[in-house]
């Protein structure tokens, strides 16, 4: 009987486990009965070789800590908020209760902030960080070469079962052979794309120091510069207030050579990029990076987005004159009573959980109605259905943020402010 715990991504590593071992070993039994061409002693050496590298890379890119913020780095965020970000930000993480750190990202899989997160890795459970993205791109490349590789034996292998397809059938292969060729080649062939296309995303992200979640952080910021051009350069935020938009430059990209250098771990030994023993980042780093030049030194990343500040709580009149005056009728208390409560539709509703917004396009068209009919009653712009909220906006590839592993609420709402208590102890500290 199946443990309550169990999950379907308890079988992922077992089943790339399976995967790698039917490419890797059944071929060599295949390539050492095809009596047409058999293995050769090299071939048989670089393919070992190959499996060796996929294994130790795999093993570290599935089982390495992708990182957690130490206590002692966290007190000394404490006692120096201003090395919260490279750019002076200040953000709170409210699953962690405690400072977020630049580019990090609270993991909704590993529940705790992942310091400069990509993505959760269902393939591999383990999430792809500053710590793992090594392990995890020598994985992706010795995968592609040795699949390569393999692809080349097999079609030299495939090529001559071709070539004498007019011969009789006791002169080629048996039938099982040749049903083993196939699937060696098609599930080799499926396989190698796939991780071809995923490991030239990955170098893509390597030459220009980014994430996957920062590459949607950058199209969701092109977005919202976009939206405010039309809008005059502002768009409204919570509680009434407008926020200038402007284009802003990625702050983390420092040249191909230190991004490179950076994403492999910090070294500037090449060997090391490529070889897969190589040690895993000091887990005293990823709490602060390097930035370009390109903006001020306070200009935050990611950069201001209106609809990921919750909206503030409108403090009811000091003295109680709203709720302690008198009405010279029941008529005039009713709508008294209807005004205060189409109020209360833009007020933060008393909940501990994140108010979210509706889509940008459903408030913008709510506006335009206002306009057109004075008489219609403000309607909330918040709504209860996640899946509608303005945290459902998706990039150019369809992908929106809990796609990658992500705590949603939490990283689309993370314009939090700081906790009171945390403001105290600061304020006690510096005296």
């Amino acid at each position: 009987m199946l443990s309550d715990d169990f999950t379907i991504s308890q079988l992922a590593i077992p089943a790339v486990s399976l995967l790698i071992s039917f490419l890797a070993y059944s071929s060599q039994y295949f390539f050492l009965h095809f009596e047409a061409a058999p293995l050769r002693k090299d071939e048989l050496w670089k393919i070992n070789i190959f499996a060796l590298c996929i294994w130790i890379c795999y093993f570290r890119a599935c089982f390495v800590d992708p990182g957690r913020l130490p206590t002692k780095a966290n007190v000394a965020l404490l006692d120096h908020p201003e090395k919260d970000t490279a750019t002076g930000r200040q953000r709170w993480c409210r699953r962690c209760e405690a400072y977020k750190p630049p580019r990090a990202h609270h993991c909704k899989t590993c529940k705790r902030c992942i310091p400069k997160m990509d993505h959760h890795c269902p393939w591999t459970s383990n999430c792809v960080s500053h710590f793992t993205f090594p392990h995890f791109i020598r994985f992706l490349f010795y995968a592609v070469v040795g699949m390569g590789y393999l692809e080349t034996l097999l079609w030299e292998r495939a090529s001559i079962v071709w070539s004498s397809r007019y011969l009789p059938s006791y002169l080629g292969p048996s039938v099982g052979q040749l049903i083993h060729l196939l699937l060696l080649f098609v599930i080799n062939s499926m396989t190698v794309f796939a991780l071809f296309i995923l490991l030239v995303r990955s170098l893509w992200s390597l030459l220009f120091n980014t994430t996957t979640i920062e590459s949607w952080e950058i199209e969701r910021h092109e977005t919202l510069v976009r939206r405010s051009r039309v809008l005059g350069g502002y768009l409204d935020a919570p509680g009434g207030k407008k926020i200038r938009i402007k284009k802003q430059e990625f702050p983390y990209d420092i040249g191909l050579w230190s991004n490179i250098k950076d994403g492999m771990g910090g070294s500037i030994n090449i060997i090391s990029w490529f070889w897969p023993l190589a040690a895993t980042p000091d887990h005293e780093t990823g709490w602060a990076f390097e930035i370009n030049d390109f903006e001020d030194p306070g200009v935050s990343w990611p950069p201001p987005d209106p609809d990921r500040i919750p909206l503030p709580a409108r403090p009811l009149p000091e003295d109680g004159s709203e709720l302690l005056k008198s009405y010279s009728s029941a008529r005039e208390e009713i709508e008294a009573f209807k005004r205060r409560q189409a109020e209360d539709f833009e007020r933060a509703r008393p909940s501990p959980e994140i108010q979210k917004r509706k889509r940008f396009h459903e408030r913008h068209k709510q506006n335009d109605d206002r306009e057109d009919d004075e008489q219609i009653l403000p309607g909330p712009v918040y709504g209860d259905d996640s899946d509608e909220g303005e945290e459902s906006w998706r990039n150019a590839e369809g992908e929106r943020l809990r796609d990658f592993g992500v705590d949603e609420d939490v990283e689309f709402y993370d314009e939090d402010e700081i906790p009171l208590g945390i403001l105290m102890k600061q304020r006690n500290q510096g005296r």
